[in-house]
């Protein structure tokens, strides 16, 4: 199975050095990951390297889909105490 790249990712480039299958590639808009080449490091390192060095959560899925870095797994601050802007309760700029 491959580990696959989310939208949520920053083209920060920390992964792209470290993957020892050279899997991972950059699209127009962002990194991605080809299934055909990864081996989730299997052979060369306990942990896949991506998923090691990334720094964003929820930006790696596993094989199964799953998110590696589940939202607040890197950060310490539970999901439940995050809150996402929705068209309610989005603020103007201008308004702060």
């Amino acid at each position: 199975m491959a580990l696959s790249i989310t939208d949520r990712c920053v083209n920060c480039y920390a992964c792209l050095d470290v993957c020892p299958s050279n899997a991972i590639s950059q699209d127009p808009k962002q990194f991605h990951i080809d299934a055909l080449a990864c081996t989730e490091c299997t052979g060369h390192y306990a942990d896949p390297q991506c998923a090691s060095i990334c720094p964003v959560e929820r930006a790696l899925l596993d094989g199964e889909g799953h998110e590696i870095h589940p939202q607040g797994s890197l950060t310490g601050i539970p999901p439940t105490l995050i809150s996402v802007p929705t068209a309610s309760n989005k603020q103007s700029p201008l308004m702060s």
